[in-house]
């Protein structure tokens, strides 16, 4: 638990109200977290939310499930720490860069081919838009320098040129095409402006000139969307932290449990909210690179002055810390290459049954049984000797930029047994590691260095990944006395726009701090990874040779 400090303290004496709310909507479910103005969490409550799978790499979801799970997070979290909704000074949002097809009278419309109209929500991770992608990226066009040189099909605009293309009745029956964040915050108050997160990071907005390309547009074949102004994307674009509306409108305010008029924050996509909730808690913010490492990872850089990094998105204007520039990268999957990682391996079935009867988790059961076999954390690489994991499953979001991409693992003998399991779990989380190494190196070739890694996300939390993660990038990971370092820069963003702090720099500063840092190993077991990290590139080189 954090405690309070002379900025907290200052904020109270403002007459602001005690608590903020944060929500947090990640792939898999919808969170709220309540806070003090200290930045300690008094109580959270989740609720799952369903992910629809189909051919064709598409994976959709509902609008309307995730604002009940939204609503029903938010009430449940009130009565579990008890807090009165006069007490509440502002709430912040965040969610995954989905994005979300409403027609008229904000009535969801049908984005896929099972044609129901719940399923209104491309994911970010449905790749349908790979060869719009790869379209939209042979034009060259002078706006995909701030994207890394080349878009992703995780963005948003393949998705609108694909939805164009194979459902054009839906295209043209579309009222507004919202980033999940920007729909909640419009679902909560009826303000349809948009983050300059939002549409500057997935959508090609220019905030540095606070304006759309119409030329973009009209050249990847979005033209409508310019002639029409740009009135179904965003006419207004306001940075985190910005009251909206009048803030709660009377109907979203009963169905979460508050009062009408509580002030409601723009809000940030999910991985940026949880850079908001860590990257300035020593308060060096260009110093440290944010690492959200949850189902996929995202990495962020702040600078003052705009870095071009080849492979890695951005640079990007006030996309997360205000008046600074953001280059962001990750990887594709990252928890869930871990997940398929250790599902592919025969004792996987034998391993979760005894997580489950010692009440672990199956990752902290592995955890534990490598740190026991080698005694020690730095010492757990020893496990992997032979084995090596490249886990593009779902390509390779930074810095290659290649959605093509695939996982490769190599190593593999006839082994079958929880032992051989525990070492190929150890060879996948120093993959990952490798992968976060790769992108620092990129970023520091090109005039971003870090010096510290402040990781958050829930894949993240055991003491075995940070110290891997620090051994294999030989940078040192920091991580924050938040327990939810995603929810709380969220929260964050809800005092801002309570005026609880004078601007998103003030809230990080008051309601964050480091609470251990893992400092990298030295000597022989250092000298190991950087041998596994060459392999783990050559392994990359060799996999996009042969395809």
């Amino acid at each position: 638990m954090t405690s309070a400090n002379p900025a907290a303290g200052a904020a109270k004496e403002t007459n602001c109200t005690r608590y903020v709310i944060g929500v947090d909507v990640g792939t898999g479910s919808a969170r709220a977290g309540i806070f003090d103005l200290a930045g300690r969490m008094v109580a959270a409550a989740k609720r799952d939310i369903t992910v629809f799978h189909a051919t064709g790499s598409i994976v959709e979801q509902s609008s309307g499930e995730i604002w009940n799970a939204v609503c029903d997070s938010v009430k449940e979290a009130l009565a579990q720490g008890e807090v009165s909704p006069e007490h509440v000074a502002g709430i912040g949002f965040d969610a995954t860069c989905s994005l979300v097809v409403l027609g008229a009278g904000g009535q969801p419309l049908p984005v896929g081919p099972s044609e129901q109209a719940e399923r209104d929500i491309i994911v970010w991770m449905d790749h349908r838009a790979v060869e719009q992608a790869e379209r939209i990226n042979a034009t060259g066009h002078e706006v995909l320098k701030f994207v890394g040189g080349k878009i992703s099909p995780e963005m948003e605009t393949p998705k609108l040129l694909w939805l164009l293309e194979n459902r054009p009745h839906v295209f043209e029956s579309a009222w507004q095409f919202f980033d999940l964040t920007d729909f909640l915050t419009w679902r909560a108050t009826g303000d349809l402006s948009r983050s300059t997160c939002t549409v500057t990071c997935k959508w090609t907005y220019l905030a540095h000139e606070r304006r759309w390309d119409e030329s973009y547009f009209r050249t990847v074949g979005l033209g409508v969307l310019a002639d029409e102004g740009f009135a179904r994307i965003g006419q207004s674009v306001v940075d985190a932290g910005t009251p909206l509306g009048s803030g709660l409108t009377p109907g979203a305010a009963v169905e979460l449990g508050l009062l009408p008029g509580t002030p409601v924050a723009t809000g940030v996509i999910d991985a940026h909210a949880g850079g908001i909730g860590t990257v300035g808690a020593d308060g060096d913010a260009e110093a440290n690179l944010a690492y959200v490492f949850g189902t996929s990872s995202c990495t962020m850089t702040t600078t003052r002055s705009p870095v071009f990094v080849p492979g890695v998105w951005g640079p990007y204007f006030s996309a997360m810390v205000p008046d600074a520039w953001l280059n962001e990268g990750g990887q594709s999957v990252a928890g869930a290459a871990i997940e398929r990682l250790i599902a592919l391996h025969p004792a996987a079935s034998e391993a979760r049954q005894q997580a489950a009867q010692t009440g672990q988790s199956l990752p902290g059961l592995l955890a534990a049984l490598a740190v026991q076999a080698a005694h020690g954390l730095s010492e757990t690489v020893n496990l992997a000797q032979g084995l090596h994991v490249v886990p593009e499953f779902l390509g390779n979001r930074a810095p290659l930029a290649d959605p093509h991409a695939r996982a490769v693992i190599a190593g593999l003998g006839m082994e079958d047994d929880l032992n051989s399991l525990v070492a190929l779990y150890i060879a996948g989380i120093c993959s990952i590691g490798y992968g976060l190494r790769q992108i620092i190196e990129t970023q520091a070739a090109a005039g971003a260095p870090i010096e510290r890694i402040v990781i958050s996300g829930g894949a993240g939390r055991l003491d075995l990944i940070r110290q891997l993660l620090a051994d294999a990038t030989g940078k040192p990971v920091l991580a924050t006395q938040a327990e939810e370092p995603v929810l709380l820069g969220a929260a964050m963003l809800g005092g801002v726009a309570g005026n609880c702090f004078g601007d998103v720099r003030s809230a990080m500063a008051s309601m964050s701090q480091i609470s251990k840092t893992y400092a990298p190993v030295t000597g022989e077991i250092a000298a190991l990874h950087d041998k596994r990290f060459r392999a783990f590139k050559q392994l990359q080189n060799v996999a996009r040779e042969i395809r």
